[in-house]
Order: C-alpha cells, then sequence, then structure tokens
C-alpha cells in the first residue's frame, strides 16, 4: 500500500534531493580535488591593491615589503612568514634568522619609499614609518603591520 506524504515530509524530501543535486554538481565540477592556491612570484609586480587611506597603504607596505624580502631570499611570501615561527617547522634554505631580518627590514624601508613616491603615505608618516621599520621589533612589524593600519583606517 502506498502512503501520501504529508507537506512537512514532502518538503524535508525535496530539500534532501536538492542537497544531493547540489553536492553531486559540486563534485562533478571537481570539488573533491585537492587544489592548491596560486603562490605568487614575489620578484614580480602584483596587481593593484585595492582600497585607500593610510590602512591599506599599511597593508600595502607590509605586503610590497615581505614580498621584497622573499625575493631577495629567493623563497615565497607565505614560506618567509611561516619561518618566522618556530612551530611551524619551516626554514628558508641558507638563510639565518639574522639574514631573514636584514631582508625584511630592507623590503619593508624600500615599500614605505615607494608608498611615499606614490603618494599613498605622507612624508611626515613615512619618516615615523622608516624609524618604526629601523628599531621595532621584527615580530612587531610582521604581526602587528596590518593591525596597526586598523588604527588609522
Amino acid at each position: 500500500m502506498i502512503r501520501r506524504l504529508s507537506g512537512g515530509a514532502f518538503v524535508l524530501l525535496a530539500l534532501l534531493a536538492a542537497a544531493a543535486a547540489l553536492i553531486g554538481v559540486e563534485l562533478g565540477k571537481g570539488a573533491a580535488r585537492s587544489v592548491s592556491p596560486a603562490i605568487s612570484d614575489p620578484c614580480r609586480a602584483r596587481s593593484p591593491f585595492p582600497g585607500g587611506g593610510v590602512d591599506a597603504a599599511i597593508q600595502r607596505i607590509v605586503l610590497d615589503g615581505l614580498d621584497g624580502a622573499a625575493c631577495k631570499l629567493g623563497t615565497t611570501r607565505e614560506q618567509l612568514v611561516l619561518s618566522l615561527e618556530p612551530g611551524t617547522g619551516v626554514r628558508i634554505e641558507h638563510a639565518d634568522r639574522g639574514k631573514v631580518e636584514v631582508a625584511i627590514r630592507a623590503g619593508l624601508l624600500r615599500a614605505v619609499d615607494e608608498a611615499e613616491s606614490r603618494g599613498d603615505l605622507p612624508s611626515f608618516l613615512a619618516a615615523a614609518a622608516r624609524q618604526v621599520v629601523k628599531v621595532a621589533p621584527l615580530d612587531t612589524l610582521i604581526r602587528g603591520g596590518i593591525a596597526l593600519g586598523g588604527l588609522f583606517g
């Protein structure tokens, strides 16, 4: 004997069928394959960074500075950042902590100069930023740089 579905049961069955169809479509498009994100070459110019103001300028300086350091060290920006955290086990070949720090500070100073020449950072803030890059602890520069931008945004 065939029973008719109640309204609630019919809706539940329809939702389950729709969910199964969506999962099937996503699997068909390759959702089950492991896809690594594209890692950009730190030595090549990136597309313009969206946003404006001091917050965006600080973020751009930190990212550009890390790109410059990674390029100089022959690694990626992502590997460079991971190498700064001892617990990750990521190391940059042929570069000790001192060499990495010198490269990062040089990259950040260059990025500040470029931000000033683009007009993203007023001269008085660029001068202050250069001083911070020269004397602040490295971890503060990297981890705190993006958050610091939120104070000005």
